[in-house]
């Protein structure tokens, strides 16, 4: 089987990875403080290893469909009644570390339009901004309403999700005039504001608009990585690190996965998945709303 460039790429990240953790854990273990770790990480009802499989889920998701990762962690936390300001701050400081893998594989692999990146990072960063500082306040002290609003979004983009599985494929149209600026700045608050949300928005539109598809989802990737660290650190400023399991079993989840989720593309029937993945979020959006409203 030959092995293309960007799962290579995705695989060197993944041994290195898997090498500095095996250490960490062998020295752990010689001084004494494994035990303590494997104690730490049984609190909260085992939610550190819950977040690893939500983790593994949503890269192959995010891997497979280009799209979803934030969504599913997002209406995952929620459904377990985890505050929404820590549900936004926990899924960035994870996606930290799986866009900067996304992010370096389609730089290396020459995807990247620098041009693009910039007119749509730029307004990103202010977005995500206003998004954390945003959810920062409204989570701590309207946290039912803001839970509610949240999860109203992810059934929407639950249903977005559902209604590609019966999109035909059509003729590229003729490419659009895309204001670059707004859709920045709306994708990037979103996205810090509602835990996710950039990718069916932003990389979504940019292909709808005809730019070419390589470019939209390579340029696109980067810009969410830049938001990305822009948002943790403004929760971090805010917040403070909370839930640190939650954060380090979705990061592990989806570092674990994520070279090989280039391998599933191919085989995973993604029709299917759209209708699993989108039901699912449907489904748990709406007990999220109920539990919010009438509980």
């Amino acid at each position: 089987m030959i092995i293309s460039r960007k799962i290579q790429i995705r695989l060197n990240i993944f041994f290195i990875t898997a090498a500095v953790l095996l250490i960490a854990v062998l020295s752990m273990h010689e001084m004494g403080y494994l035990d303590g770790l494997m104690n730490v990480l049984a609190k909260d009802n085992y939610i550190f290893y819950w977040m690893m499989l939500v983790g593994v889920f949503a890269e192959i998701v995010a891997g497979s469909m280009g799209m979803g990762y934030g969504v599913i962690c997002t209406t995952t936390l929620l459904f377990l009644n985890i505050p929404p300001h820590i549900v936004s701050a926990s899924i960035h400081s994870a996606e930290s570390f799986t866009t900067a893998a996304g992010s370096l594989s389609h730089i290396k692999l020459k995807n990247v339009s620098k041009s693009l990146v910039k007119k749509l990072a730029v307004p990103a960063v202010i977005g995500a901004i206003i998004g954390a500082v945003s959810l920062t306040y409204l989570g701590e002290y309207y946290a039912k309403i803001t839970k509610t609003l949240i999860a109203f979004y992810t059934l929407y983009l639950g249903i977005q999700i559902l209604s590609n599985a019966f999109k035909n494929k059509q003729n590229r149209a003729m490419k659009k005039k895309t204001n670059l600026t707004r859709l920045g700045v709306i994708g990037g608050f979103i996205d810090s504001f509602a835990g996710g949300g950039w990718g069916p928005l932003v990389t979504g539109t940019l292909i709808k608009n005809a730019f070419i598809p390589r470019f939209a989802v390579g340029s696109s990737t980067v810009a969410k990585f830049i938001l990305t660290i822009t948002a943790a650190i403004t929760f971090f400023f805010t917040l403070g690190i909370q839930h640190w399991n939650i954060i380090l079993g979705l990061v592990i989840g989806g570092i674990i996965t994520a070279p090989f989720s280039a391998m599933l593309t191919a085989k995973l029937p993604v029709k299917k998945m759209f209708l699993v993945i989108g039901a699912l979020v449907i489904v748990m959006s709406l007990i999220t709303i109920y539990k919010s409203v009438f509980k």
